[in-house]
């Protein structure tokens, strides 16, 4: 069984964040900002990745540095679970409706980084969330798990929704990715990611 654990203390933040990649989809998470508890739950369970995530942020300045660094620790515990990447699917895609919102990611486990989001959002907030802080997620989790990761928000009105179809749309392509081939198989024509 892959997992992953990753400690990482800064004067902005204190976080913990485990992964195993069980199939299981068991989420125990507590960031402090509830919306962004509630996407870090939807990505666990559709993605099939048991995840303990803790997050002891400075919120009293907003919830940047807690996002945004939840993101960080949690692509290094991905890529740290995952190994050299061999044994798996590599890619994944998927499309996710939400009520009237449909959102999706297509991403490639290629340990070349890159993130193209696409959406915006009607209001700065959703709960106690930022919701331009999505984006911020994406990236660093993008970049520290070694991931080029597309992101669309096809269409939408209802911000909640519009952001919980991707939080799905790349818990599901994730779950694609990750996907067990043969034991030291690469799908690449190097040989290796």
């Amino acid at each position: 069984m892959k997992e992953g654990f990753v400690e990482r203390n800064t004067r902005e933040t204190n976080i913990q964040v485990g992964v195993t990649f069980d199939g299981k989809g068991n989420a125990n998470i507590s960031t402090g900002i509830g919306f962004f508890d509630h996407m870090l739950t939807a990505l666990s369970v559709h993605s099939g990745i048991s995840m303990e995530i803790t997050c002891d942020g400075d919120l009293d300045v907003d919830g940047h540095h807690t996002v945004e660094d939840t993101g960080i620790v949690l692509g290094q515990a991905f890529s740290l679970a995952l190994g050299d990447k061999s044994g798996i699917a590599r890619y994944g895609s998927a499309y996710i409706p939400m009520d009237e919102a449909l959102g999706f990611c297509s991403l490639d486990i290629s340990n070349r980084p890159y993130l193209v989001f696409n959406g915006s959002f009607t209001n700065q907030m959703i709960g106690s969330f930022d919701a331009c802080l999505t984006e911020e997620f994406f990236r660093a989790f993008a970049f520290n798990a070694g991931i080029t990761m597309h992101l669309n928000m096809v269409y939408g009105l209802n911000d909640h929704h519009k952001c919980e179809a991707i939080f799905k749309a790349a818990a599901h392509a994730l779950k694609a990715a990750i996907r067990e081939t043969e034991p030291g198989e690469t799908l690449s024509t190097k040989g290796s990611i």
